[in-house]
This record gives C-alpha cells, structure tokens and sequence, in this order.
C-alpha cells in the first residue's frame, strides 16, 4: 500500500514536470568544474545559494537533476557525473591515498565506458579530463589547489563544458540512457507493486533526508541475512519490486523529504504526507493545522469554521477550492540503523483528517493565560509539555510522539503513556526546588482535559463545559483541585511577593492522598487568613464553605486514582485562572 501510494503519486509529480524521470535523479551539489577542451580545470563554479532560516541567510546546495546515483553502503561504486572529490579528483580531506585513488580509477573506468560511443564536444571534453588528470599531482593544479578546503567538503561536483553542464549534453543523454537501460542478467518476475511483468530490482535507492539516519541514506526496502531471505531470494528478490516501481517510489519519496513544506518532525519520526492528485494546496492546509503558529490563527479559524458549517473550504491564501474527498496520505518513518522503519502510515480522506484535527483541537481547547495568544496548540508544542525543560534533549519519548500523533490524525483514543507523561512531568517539578518556575501550563492542563474527555467516560460528549472553570461540577477530586488553589490564594493573599506556596511542598502529596494533607492545610489556612482585611477573610471563607459542601459526608478520599489526579489538577487549574482573570478585570 505504501509503495504503491508514492508510485501514483510519482505519476503525478512527473506529469506535473517535478520529478526526474527513471535513470534520473535530483541531487545536491555544491561545485561545477568547469573544464577546457584539452580536460584541464578552468575554474570552479560554487553553485550554492542562499536561503533564509530564521534570523540566518546560510548557503545550500543547489538541485540539480543528474543520472541516477548509486546505493553505497561498503566497497567502491562510482556515479556518472556527479559526485564528492574522492571519485571525481581522487583526493579526501586536502590528501591523494589509496582508498581515494581507488574510487578515481573506478570513476575514471566508469565515464571512459559510457562514453565511448558519445560523439560530442562535451563528451570528448570529459573523457579528456580523465585520461589526463593525476591525483597525486592535485597540489600542483593552481585552480584545483586554491579550492581544495571546499571541494573535499562532501558536496557534489558536476562538469560545466562550453557554456552548460555536462550532463545537459544531447550525446551524453543518450549514452547514459543507454547504459542505465541494459538489462543484462536481468531476473523477471511479477512486480507486487504494478503486478506486471518486469525487471526485477536487486537493491533499492535509499532514502535521504530522514532526521537521525545515515546521511548516505537509508533504505526502506532490504535484506542482507539469510534469516530473511526465503527460498534462496537473497537481497531484495525476496520483495520483488520492478525497477520502474523502485524508482518511482524512492524518487517520490525523496522529493518529499527534501521540500521543507511537506516535512514535519514529531520525536525521532520523520513525517511525510502527500495528496492522491498531488494537490498542494492540501499539503499546505495539514501542514497549517498540524503545526500552528501565532501567524495562521485566523486561517484555521476560517478553515475550521467552513468544515464546520459544511461549506467549501476556499480561505485566503489558497488559490482553489480544495477537494475533502480525495485521499491524504500520512507517513512515518524512524531511523534504524542502515534502513528504515515505517512508525505509522495512515491513509483517509482530507475531509476526514482535517475534521479529526478540530475535534482534537476542541477538546484541547482550555482557558489559558493573557499573554498566550494562540488559541492552537499544535502537535510539536503539545509534545513539548512531557519534556523535561532543564534536560538538554529537548525530544519527547519516541513511542509517545509517533502514537499520540497517530490518535490525533485517525480521531482514536489518546496514548495511556501521553497522560502518564504529563502526570510525571508535574510530580517532577513540584518535587525540584527549582520547578516553581514551571507551573501547571495551560499545554499540560489542555493535554489532561483531551484525555479525559476522549479516553473516559468524564464529560462526554460535554467538551465545551470543561474549557474553563465548571462551578456546577461536584466531582470530588476536581472540587480538591480548586480548594487547593484556593488556599493556595489565601496563602498569597497574606504573604505578598512569598517565593514558594503550599503548591511546592504540598501538591503532590494534595493529589494522590488527600485525607492525609488536607487537614494540614486548613489548619495553616487559619493561621494565614487572620493576616487578612476583614472583606477578604469573609470572601475566602464562605468560597471554601461552599467547596467544602461538594466533598462527600465520608470526608476527604484516602486515595485518588490517576483518572481523579487528573481531574484535580484539572480543577486547580481552572480555579487559578478564575482567580488571575479577577486580578486582570480589577
């Protein structure tokens, strides 16, 4: 299902003219050489150019579409026209040796034999070049030497022969085609993904670009030990794939890799995504509402609001009406050693995506703090919320990332380990010394509401109630969280500018055995309201008498499950808020 998708999608890159065609490729290259007749270097051309990120202007290489380069993973194997300056020059690192000189005979051997029927200038210029260039005696070239620092940097080089690069050449096109095209020893077999009749690819192009693999590549399809290999199939004969569907699936794929609009990174997963008829328009509007910033607020607020009340989607900014029906593909791949491995591949309609994607952000949606001015969280913030803040991985847990994003795109039940996360991250940072400074965030408080509300029978089917303080709600964990915040307001109220609450030594200890803390807390209660104005202590008091009537006849819970812990955070959280939006309205 996976290769096939990018095989049709392939189809349409190509017939939109943005993708090579087989025996092609697109690849990165930093550096033309630009040669005269005899084969000498005349000058090298950086092809880099500049590209905003962020703040920085930095210099990347350039695309360029060249021959279809080959799969390394040990030995020598040569490129036909592009390649680093180990295979092209046979120099490494400023240095000739013999590993380097050995992949320049192997170039050299390469370009001599596809050549040798090309009768063009450009062709005999090439040639020219290896038959007289010597590694050893790289010093000794004034052009070469001058640039040796950046040639042997790891970029790509191409040639540039009377006015264009090589590989432009009409003879050298022909005689590369030519090549890539025999079929010598060929195995036939029946292609899982066209179902015909084909030649069958022995080893698959590998995948560049995914966050955390090799950055040779990886590959996503590969055997290599006979524990995977069935009746004596040995490499990739055991998932008989045709050459065309090889190459249109890992070309597919690369194309989407290397645009930074259809990317995204959610942990150590990769994620990619296309439309069935490669509408771009689809690919910007899930990038948009997967990934919100305080800039397209509006956006998907008009894009929600028409999913809503069933009208086409046409907002600003995009050219066409977009059509909800067709399918939207969602990839993730992880790094695994050499190959990759696929973390989830979710296939549906755009319509239906786009939908699962407000119903997440409705049951995240919680009053939230002044200064936050983003209504959206998207999947990349949410995450940041299990993080420790003080850790230098800013990475959430990998199996926590890929399954929580997983459940938002197919509307399914949250991770158990996504709401385990947060409760861990809180009881963390109330236990440091330092952690007052990272409160209950309105990310965390929204994560928990999400969960209850999907995963529980808490609420259903009342998500709007739950987005700010609920004075009507008599569960009893959620009316402990909002006596906490109120004696923790009490507290604050007698001690202006106090550097730690009762919330840094008594929260924790508040949330899971109530029966035990409580007591405690009252009695520090009577001792903080006496230091306050008369108005103010009666305030206080009749707000925690009318609590204090929601609590069960038994008393105070001994224990609160983590469902209740949830639902008494929740509860702090709402009560503070109330109680900051009166500081703001005064």
């Amino acid at each position: 299902m996976i290769l096939q998708s990018l095989v049709q999608y392939y189809e349409q890159l190509a017939a939109q003219e943005k993708v090579a065609r087989q025996g092609w490729c697109s690849a990165k290259v930093s550096y033309a050489l630009s040669l005269r007749r005899d084969g000498s270097v005349r000058e090298v051309i950086p092809l880099k150019i500049p590209v905003e990120r962020g703040k920085k202007t930095v210099e990347i290489p350039d695309v360029k579409q060249v021959p279809a380069m080959v799969t390394r993973s040990s030995g020598i194997a040569a490129n036909f026209l592009c390649d680093n300056a180990k295979y092209i020059l046979g120099i490494d690192k400023g240095k000739a040796d013999k590993r380097s000189y050995d992949c320049f005979k192997a170039t050299k051997e390469k370009h001599l034999k596809i050549l040798a029927q090309a009768n063009s200038a450009a062709a005999e210029t090439v040639k020219a070049f290896f038959q007289c260039w010597e590694p050893a005696r790289v010093m000794q070239d004034e052009v070469i030497s001058k640039s040796l620092d950046s040639l042997t940097d790891g970029g790509n080089l191409i040639f540039y022969v009377n006015g264009r690069f090589a590989h432009e050449d009409e003879e050298i096109i022909k005689a590369w085609d030519s090549f890539s095209q025999e079929t010598d020893g060929a195995v036939i077999g029946t292609c899982l993904v066209t179902g015909q009749k084909a030649e069958i690819a022995r080893t698959h192009s590998t995948i560049r670009g995914v966050a955390g693999a090799q950055s040779s590549g990886a590959a996503l399809v590969s055997f290599n030990a006979p524990a995977f290999e069935s009746y004596g199939k040995e490499q990739s004969y055991n998932a008989p794939v045709g050459n065309y569907a090889m190459f249109a699936y890992t070309t597919a794929l690369n194309y989407l890799i290397s645009n930074r609009d259809y990317v995204m990174q959610v942990g150590d997963t990769t994620v990619v995504y296309w439309s069935e008829d490669a509408d771009v328009e689809c690919q910007n509007l899930f990038y948009a509402a997967s990934e919100p910033t305080k800039d397209n607020q509006e956006l998907l607020k008009g894009l929600f609001d028409n999913l809503q009340s069933g009208r086409e989607i046409d907002v600003d900014g995009i050219q066409k009406e977009v059509n909800l029906d067709q399918k939207f593909y969602i990839l993730g791949l992880s790094p695994n050693a050499a190959r990759l491995a696929v973390r989830f591949f979710y296939v549906d309609s755009f319509g239906n995506i786009l939908r699962h994607l407000k119903e997440h952000y409705d049951r995240m949606k919680i009053v939230r703090p002044a200064k936050d001015e983003q209504k959206y969280l998207g999947v990349w913030r949410m995450l940041q919320e299990i993080v420790n803040k003080k850790s230098k991985d800013k990475k959430p847990q990998e199996s926590v990332a890929g399954r929580t994003f997983e459940a938002i795109l197919s509307g399914g039940r949250y991770p158990e380990s996504l709401y385990m996360s947060v409760l861990g991250r809180i009881r963390a940072e109330q236990d440091d010394s330092d952690a007052h400074i990272y409160k209950i965030t309105r990310g965390r408080a929204a994560i928990i509401k999400a969960y209850l509300l999907r995963n529980t029978t808490w609420y259903q089917g009342k998500e709007d109630m739950m987005v700010k303080l609920d004075e009507n709600c008599d569960d009893t964990a959620y009316v402990l969280g909002r006596e906490f915040s109120v004696l923790e307001a009490i507290q604050e109220d007698a001690n202006p500018g106090i550097n730690a609450t009762i919330k840094d030594r008594y929260f924790n200890s508040a949330c899971t055995t109530p029966a035990i803390v409580f007591p405690t807390l009252f009695r520090l209660k009577n001792s903080h309201i006496r230091k306050l104005s008369e108005g103010s202590a009666i305030y206080y008091e009749k707000l925690l008498t009318y609590l204090q009537g929601k609590i069960p006849a038994g008393g105070y819970p001994k224990r609160l499950s983590m469902q209740e812990q949830g639902q008494f955070i929740l509860g702090y959280y709402h009560q503070t808020q109330k109680r900051y939006e009166k500081k703001e309205e005064k």
